[in-house]
């Protein structure tokens, strides 16, 4: 820290932090205070958190308020980790401990045995140290094989021998994770999976401020914001959350995926690493909706386990993958920009087939023929949500009668508008519908992409996994006669 924060508490006295409603404020009350201060300023409550303003934040918003301990209720790829983590943002920049503690101690009010006898040796001259708020943030993964000690403590014998202290010492303690993040955040996420005898001693040590450490019982009044994190469906599983401690938790919050296509498409351009430095970058908007779409396909998919949830970071880790394909291209072709196409869509199944938990029936399909359907339903999808009934009889008749177009994702934007030109009403229909500009060929290649997946998706015509466009497969499509 720099050299104007006081360095002795003698020093401390002097400033501000002697001021008892600030030396003995608590952590509760002093995220409380700067939220009431940001709330007056206006603005988001956390930069970066997209789609929760109007249904997440309020909620956290009170809970802060009520200086309530809270849990966040959601499925992978909700942004809890996210939110938990900003929260730091609403701590002071820097607060005063006594040099050297473990576990934070204020120089008003210390808690540890290694504190007290600092200050009763050397009174004003105790030396003070300053942590800023991202060291006041401790997270963990709560997995099963997490112990009293990892969270709490546990008896050091080697301290104990090296400073001739009896184990029943507190000076003999190594301090878990749970007392160091006294005085700050401590987030603990997945908490069903935490052995119920770890979570007696977290509640213990939430509800009276004490536990047992190798059978000796030691006082730690800690001074500490618990959040969780949790799915839905382990929470609310029979014996996986001790009631005790359930109902210690102060605010439940539930979490969800963002409610509408335009708030996924704006948290994907967000999060997606797009800008590659070497050559500047366009996706199309109709490419975003697509990529956007396909999660929201999933997540309605009786094939896909809901239970699992479908993450955010499907749409994220797609769009990286469609751009890493584009700009592939685009070093063999010699192009000036990176456009992506829907071609580069199907490039990306992997980022798509590794976010999906299949149910039986699905796992009966494959993970690939069903990603290939997203893909088109998506494609379709967009198609009608930005043209919605435009006559593609030209191209369907075309197809049927015998035509077919091999489109290649490693071929340059002004070949493929030229085999596209063969297709006839194809690059009308890209006009008609403002998808694009005739003059701007990439953007008109991933145009005529479009429209001919969403042929595919209603079967007027096919489409192999090679790319090659042909007539539809489906016989009862061309010949409903024959019934």
């Amino acid at each position: 820290m720099s050299s104007h924060f006081p360095e002795t508490l003698g020093a401390l006295k002097r400033t501000k932090w002697a001021q008892p409603e600030i030396a003995l404020r608590s952590v509760k009350d002093e995220l409380r205070s700067n939220l009431l201060a940001r709330l007056e300023r206006g603005g988001p409550l956390f930069e970066g958190v997209v789609g929760y303003e109007d249904t997440v934040m309020p909620q956290i918003v009170n809970a802060l308020l009520s200086r309530h301990n809270l849990i966040l209720l959601g499925l992978r790829g909700q942004a809890k980790s996210r939110i938990l983590r900003a929260m730091t943002t609403l701590l002071d920049d820097a607060i005063p401990i006594v040099a050297g503690s473990e576990v934070n101690d204020n120089p008003f009010a210390p808690i540890s045995k290694y504190a007290r006898n600092i200050l009763n040796e050397c009174g004003d001259a105790t030396p003070i140290s300053w942590i800023e708020r991202d060291s006041r943030f401790i997270e963990k993964l709560a997995t099963p094989d997490v112990t009293v000690a990892d969270i709490i403590g546990d008896v050091d014998p080697i301290k104990a021998a090296r400073g001739g202290h009896v184990l029943s010492d507190e000076l003999t303690i190594h301090y878990g994770m749970l007392p160091r993040a006294n005085r700050g955040i401590f987030a603990l996420n997945e908490l069903p999976d935490l052995a119920g005898k770890v979570q007696v001693s977290l509640f213990n040590i939430m509800q009276e401020g004490d536990v047992q450490i190798k059978g000796y019982p030691i006082r730690l009044p800690l001074d500490v914001l618990l959040c969780f994190t949790a799915n839905p469906e382990d929470y609310t599983a029979r014996g996986k959350i001790i009631t005790p401690l359930k109902d210690r938790i102060g605010s439940e919050i539930q979490t969800h995926y963002p409610e509408d296509v335009s708030t996924g498409m704006a948290i994907t351009e967000q999060e997606a690493w797009t800008d590659r430095g070497v050559k500047p970058v366009r996706v199309p908007d109709f490419i975003a909706e697509v990529v956007e779409r396909i999660a929201f396909e999933a997540r309605e998919d009786k094939r896909i386990d809901k239970r699992s949830g479908v993450s955010q970071r499907m749409p994220i880790t797609v769009m990286e993958n469609i751009v890493s394909n584009a700009e592939r291209r685009s070093l063999g072709t010699g192009e000036s920009e990176i456009v992506p196409r829907i071609g580069d869509i199907y490039a990306a199944l992997p980022a798509i087939t590794g976010k999906i938990e299949l149910e039986y029936e699905g796992e009966l399909v494959g993970g690939h023929n069903i990603a290939r359907e997203l893909i088109r339903r998506a494609a379709d999808a967009t198609f009608q949500e930005r043209t919605g009934g435009v006559n593609a009889d030209d191209i369907i008749m075309w197809f049927d009668a015998g035509g077919a177009l091999q489109v290649n994702d490693d071929v340059s934007a002004d070949a493929v508008v030229d085999g596209f030109k063969s297709v006839p009403g194809l690059l009308g229909i890209v006009e008609m519908t403002a998808l694009a500009d005739k003059r701007d060929k990439p953007l008109v290649a991933a145009a005529c992409e479009l429209v001919l997946e969403s042929l595919v998706a209603r079967r007027k015509i096919s489409r192999s996994d090679a790319g090659l466009y042909a007539r539809s497969h489906d016989e009862k499509r061309r010949r409903p006669y024959q019934e």
